[in-house]
């Protein structure tokens, strides 16, 4: 064994970095929206999303998880568990003015927030605007200022770094608050259950099973050199995620690194004609979210699902931006043009652009968990002082 220090562990010094980190995620927050704006609907199992039958579950209310309803599960499966289940169709204008009210709490609190999606954040509260100190009581205030201003609930967790804070707003789910402290951490990753660990999906789970890994305790037990042999560039983040380790900074501007659209048919085609149609359909689509985003790419991805479920994509560069809708059309057209005629028909399109560049030099294909910009001044004070102030 090499007695040099193994890179999948950070340094003392950035071991002593700690921060107070406050992860808030709303509770079911596209039906509790639907569930807030229309009485009837309250206390009722709601499903967001089409009732038809290639409808998908966008949002299910907890009412209608009891029945193992769960997001992204087809409509016909989610209403054969919940014969009760009422549908309602997307708002996504009314999701998106309850999300800035309550990123608006945030910003009440702290200037560090790296929104994740309309319902959920994470907020670095190692110097709060007001002085208060405790991450904790923090916490306790957001949720309440939510509630008061939104008439929604919110959970929330608080640690000392990113993964953690992730792990405890899922504890105590729905209306909840979970607190790690400093020297908890990893006896509190070890005690789970090996899927709850982000970025572990249901295929990394299974392989994990067959290698005896089933917990926390189990990944944790496993050298770092069996690990990269089997998880490859995985191995270091499940290490350091296995004793409760996350060195990520919270990052205010999370860069996109595509923007696309898809549509799922109500019936199954496989004519030219009708392709060529839904593809126009479709880059009209993408088209007003890349300009409205301010985005340009290189990469033109396109996606069919065929009736069978299987996937295939044809993707092509360029060596310039992509800042044509004519030329973005043209190579998603091209794309297409390669597959035909279809084995088979398909049941969903979809075309993304990546490869972006948002204006501003920064090319937008980079790792959303690695390194990003480096911290502050104050940010590296704050993270050195924060184990001295209240937790």
């Amino acid at each position: 064994m090499s007695d040099a220090p193994d890179p999948a562990l950070p340094s003392d010094a950035e071991a002593a970095g700690l921060r107070k980190i406050i992860h808030v995620d709303m509770d079911a927050f596209f039906a509790s929206v639907e569930q807030r704006d229309n009485p009837e609907l309250r206390g009722r199992p709601v499903a967001v999303g089409g009732s038809s039958g290639r409808g998908v579950v966008a949002a299910a209310s907890y009412e209608a998880r009891k029945f193992g309803v769960k997001s992204a599960m087809p409509s016909v499966t989610a209403k054969r568990l919940c014969p009760d289940l009422v549908f309602v169709k997307s708002r996504f204008d009314a999701y998106r003015e309850a999300s800035q009210q309550i990123r608006a709490v945030f910003r009440h609190h702290t200037d560090l927030v790296e929104p994740l999606s309309l319902d959920e954040a994470y907020l670095d509260v190692t110097e709060d605007r007001f002085g208060i100190g405790s991450a904790t009581r923090i916490a306790e205030l957001i949720r309440q200022e939510i509630r008061a201003k939104t008439k929604l609930t919110a959970s929330a967790g608080v640690s000392y770094n990113k993964f953690l804070a992730k792990l405890a707003s899922d504890q105590n789910k729905p209306d909840g608050l979970c607190v790690i402290r400093p020297g908890q951490g990893a006896a509190f990753v070890q005690s789970l259950p090996i899927r709850r660990f982000h970025g572990v999906g249901p295929k990394a789970e299974e392989k994990m099973k067959r290698l005896g890994i089933e917990t926390g305790a189990d990944l944790a037990a496993k050298e770092i050199e069996f690990l990269r042999t089997n998880f490859g560039s995985f191995a270091d983040y499940l290490f350091r995620a296995a004793r409760g380790i996350d060195l990520r900074p919270v990052r205010t501007h999370r860069q996109r690194k595509s923007v696309g659209g898809e549509r799922t048919f109500s019936e199954d085609i496989s004519s030219g004609s009708a392709l060529r149609e839904t593809l126009d359909r479709i880059v009209d689509i993408v088209w007003d979210r890349i300009e409205h985003n301010k985005a340009r790419g290189r990469t033109v991805t396109l996606k069919l699902k065929f009736t069978d479920f299987q996937i295939i994509t044809r993707a092509q560069s360029v060596s310039h931006w992509v800042e044509d809708k004519a030329e973005f059309a043209r190579l998603g057209h091209a794309l297409l043009e390669e597959v035909l005629p279809l084995p088979m028909p398909i049941r969903l399109m979809g075309l993304t652009l990546s490869k972006l560049d948002r204006g501003d030099g920064a090319a937008g294909d980079s790792n959303p968990d690695g390194g990003g910009p480096a911290p502050s001044d104050r940010a590296d004070r704050d993270r050195k002082t924060a184990q001295l102030s209240l937790f």
